[in-house]
C-alpha cells in the first residue's frame, strides 16, 4: 500500500488551479489557427486572432486567460492501492482550491447559498469532486475551470428510446442554436448519453477532457461527432456569436449503458478558454 500525504495534493491542486488559468493547452491555440485558415468571416477570422493575442499575453503577463475563473470541476482518479494519510482526500483539494485562487489571485465565484443568501465564499470552494476507483497506487487529478458563460449553456434531456440517434442529433444542434453566443464560441461540445439523469450529466463534462485531435474509439460515434461538427459549424453563428464558420473546435462524446426504457442526453459547452490541467502523483 502506497502513501500519499494530504498536503502533497493539495500543492498539486493548488498548482493546477494557477495554471489552469494561465496557460491555454496547444492543442486548442492549433485548433484556433487551423479553423481561422477556414474562417471565411472577416470579423470571424479577426476574433480568432484576438483569441491567440490574448493567449500569449496571458502566458507572458502571468494573467488569468479570462476574467471568470470559474469554479473548479476537479476529476480524481484513486488507485486502490493508495492510502492516503494525515487528513482527508476532499478537505485536501479544497485547501488546494482556496490555495490556488487567492495566492493566484484569480476571481472567487462561488456562493454559499444558491438562492437566498447568496455570499460569496471568498476562497472558490467548495469545489466540484468527481472520483473514480481504479487499479494501481498512482493519483491522477484533472482540475478544470468552468466558467458560468458556457455551463449555463449546458442541457439534459430525457428522450424516448424511440427518439434514437436522430433525436440526439437534434437536440444536440438545438441546444447549439439557442445557445447562440453565449458561450463565447468558439466552444467545444461535450455530449453524454445513456447512463440516467446524473449519470449522462457526468458524461458530458468529462467528455471535454478527451484530447481535441483525437477521435471517439467507437467508428459509430466517431462518425456522429463529425456531423454534428459539420452541422454546428454551417449555422453561421460564428465566433462570439458575430456570425461565420468557426461555431466549435470540437464534438466529444461520452456514452454508457441505460435502461431499456430510457434515453438520457446532456450537452456541456465549454467556451474558447478551454481549461484542463493533470497531474498524476
Amino acid at each position: 500500500m502506497r502513501q500519499v500525504n494530504v498536503s502533497e495534493i493539495t500543492g498539486i491542486v493548488q498548482q493546477l488551479c494557477i495554471e489552469n488559468n494561465i496557460y491555454l493547452d496547444e492543442e486548442v491555440i492549433n485548433k484556433i489557427e487551423e479553423f481561422s485558415k477556414k474562417e471565411d468571416s472577416q470579423i470571424g477570422k479577426q476574433i480568432l486572432g484576438q483569441i491567440l493575442i490574448n493567449a500569449k499575453l496571458a502566458t507572458d503577463e502571468n494573467r488569468p486567460m479570462c476574467q471568470d475563473t470559474g469554479i473548479a470541476v476537479i476529476f480524481v482518479e484513486l488507485g486502490q492501492d493508495v492510502h492516503i494519510s494525515n487528513g482527508k482526500l476532499y478537505d485536501a483539494i479544497n485547501d488546494g482550491v482556496k490555495l490556488g485562487y487567492t495566492q493566484g489571485y484569480l476571481r472567487k465565484s462561488v456562493v454559499e447559498d444558491p438562492v437566498f443568501d447568496r455570499k460569496n465564499t471568498k476562497d472558490n470552494t467548495p469545489a466540484i469532486i468527481h472520483t473514480e476507483i481504479v487499479p494501481g497506487d498512482k493519483i491522477k487529478i484533472t482540475v478544470a475551470s468552468k466558467g458560468a458563460g458556457s455551463e449555463n449553456m449546458s442541457e439534459i434531456k430525457m428522450l424516448k428510446p424511440a427518439d434514437g440517434i436522430v433525436g440526439v442529433k437534434d437536440f444536440v444542434i438545438d441546444r447549439i442554436k439557442r445557445s447562440g453566443g453565449m458561450p463565447c464560441p468558439p466552444i467545444i461540445v461535450g455530449v453524454g448519453v445513456g447512463g440516467n439523469f446524473e449519470q449522462c450529466a457526468y458524461l458530458s463534462k468529462k467528455a471535454l477532457l478527451r484530447p481535441l485531435n483525437t477521435g471517439n474509439p467507437d467508428p459509430k460515434w466517431n462518425a456522429v461527432e463529425k456531423e454534428l461538427l459539420t452541422k454546428i459549424n454551417r449555422l453561421g453563428i460564428g465566433p462570439m456569436g458575430l456570425g461565420g464558420r468557426t461555431t466549435a473546435l470540437a464534438v466529444q462524446i461520452l456514452t454508457m449503458p441505460c435502461h431499456i426504457a430510457s434515453l438520457p442526453v446532456a450537452v456541456n459547452l465549454q467556451c474558447h478558454a478551454h481549461r484542463h490541467k493533470t497531474a498524476i502523483i
